[in-house]
């Protein structure tokens, strides 16, 4: 699994997978705390068929972080920089939680060449909300920060995982991974240490925070930010899997997406958490391939 390089037009440089052997491509786009290499269950599932795609967005993994990002939209113009630097305008395109939200932009923007959405436990179309906390560190609900800067003194799901990020404490990550992330099953003792790693070289997580609470593809005040309502651009068939056991992106953000959509067709996954792509890959592979063929 080795990463090759390009450097786009904005002078970021994206590092990325490019394994399997077919005619058709699959874009597969890693979502908060992870990497391409994150999708490795799924690569080894389906190159075989296709050719697999798998970026490290801007300032993930072992891709530059030249400048910093305020959208989620500035990530999709990343990858299809990099599409077009590859000469490919045909594909199939999925997205795990962040990363759906980073896809429904791509195809929104490129509807001519993005033959179907596959969404993985993805961030509602509205966003992903991080609320301001009370004195004991609990969710005020309805209250949200107005800037980045505030965003990055959230003590509990920001300031606290940067401090992590900063000190390099793997062990730490790993017990969030465990408690919130793997839920039902666990990755091998080799593939977690893979995974942490990748994990660990994450250098924009204040970034993609405020982004994931600015990202509002509809039509109405997301409590940051109003709706540019493109998700009526995304006009090709659209699959979202959603888990039962998931405890980091609950059903109705998923239903949010599901209903905005003209044509999406939801299914929920049993025995699963956050990252099917380890709980379930055989069902979440075998699901994909029906849909897409």
């Amino acid at each position: 699994m080795e990463k090759k390089f390009i450097t786009l037009k904005n002078k970021e440089t994206l590092a990325y997978l490019d394994l399997g052997k077919g005619e058709e491509v699959m874009v597969l786009v890693h979502g908060n705390m992870s990497s391409g290499i994150h999708y490795k269950p799924l690569i080894e599932r389906f190159q075989d068929q296709y050719r697999i795609i798998a970026p490290d967005m801007r300032g993930f993994g072992d891709s530059s972080y030249v400048n910093e990002f305020n959208d989620l939209e500035e990530l999709a113009d990343d990858l299809l920089l990099l599409l077009d630097e590859l000469n490919i305008h045909e594909y199939h395109l999925a997205g795990w939680s962040t990363g759906g939200g980073v896809v429904l932009k791509m195809a929104a923007k490129r509807p001519d060449e993005v033959k179907n959405v596959i969404l993985i436990e993805a961030c509602s179309y509205r966003g992903y909300p991080i609320f301001k906390k009370d004195a004991a560190g609990a969710p005020i609900v309805g209250s949200y920060y107005a800037t980045k800067e505030e965003v990055a003194q959230d003590p509990v799901q920001v300031a606290s995982m940067v401090n992590i990020f900063n000190s390099g404490a793997t062990p730490y990550m790993k017990a969030v991974w465990d408690q919130l992330i793997y839920t039902v099953n666990k990755p091998t003792v080799e593939d977690d240490e893979l995974y942490l790693a990748e994990t660990m070289k994450e250098r924009c997580l204040v970034d993609v925070d405020w982004a994931l609470t600015r990202f509002n593809m509809s039509d109405s005040f997301n409590g940051v930010t109003e709706g540019d309502e493109t998700i009526k651009e995304v006009i090709c068939p659209v699959i979202s899997f959603w888990s039962e056991s998931d405890i980091v992106v609950l059903e109705y953000m998923v239903d949010e997406t599901v209903h905005a959509l003209s044509n999406c067709k939801k299914v929920k996954l049993a025995n699963s958490g956050h990252s099917p792509l380890v709980d379930v890959p055989d069902k979440l592979a075998a699901e994909i391939l029906a849909f897409i063929q």
